[in-house]
């Protein structure tokens, strides 16, 4: 009988064989974007081209120059980003609380890793005086070569 409880769980208890695989799966879905990164890297490499989306740009609209600049070399700072463009008095109408309003604005056009582009995010809403701050991003589907190796550069490592 000893032998017989000491094969059967009792009820209740996960097996160990079911508990492993809920770790590897877990670890495996929390890990998923380095390993992207890695094996898109890895392509790259091996292959001497580029794998569309591995560089993005992001659009990030400020009320004024001052912040603009000020965001702008924060994140360069932070090697965030290897570029930031500053674009001025973009006119801009949007809905607000129901109500249709107008504002220039400055466009920040920011080129660094899709990678990044999460901890890019996270920043500009810690730093933005806007309550929602127009943020977005779109993957590089080509570029010149010697541009996103410069890119690569000016971003440091992951």
């Amino acid at each position: 009988m000893d032998r017989l409880g000491s094969r059967c769980p009792l009820p209740g208890y996960l097996r160990p064989s079911v508990l492993i695989c809920l770790l590897i799966l877990a670890a495996s879905f929390l890990s998923y974007p380095v390993l992207r990164t890695l094996s898109l890297q890895l392509h790259s490499a091996i292959t001497g081209s580029y794998v569309s989306g591995t560089y993005s740009v992001v659009f990030v609209n400020c009320p004024n120059e001052q912040i603009a600049r000020d965001i702008a070399r924060a994140i360069l700072d932070k090697k965030l980003a290897a570029s930031v463009n500053i674009l001025p008095k973009a006119s801009s109408l949007y809905f607000w609380n129901g109500e249709i309003e107008e504002a220039t604005e400055i466009l920040l056009l920011i080129k660094t890793k899709t990678s990044k582009v999460r901890m890019l995010f996270s920043y500009i809403r810690l730093v933005h005086p806007f309550e929602i701050p127009e943020v977005f991003s779109l993957p590089m589907d080509q570029g010149d070569v010697r541009y996103l190796k410069w890119l690569e550069e000016g971003t440091g490592e992951d």
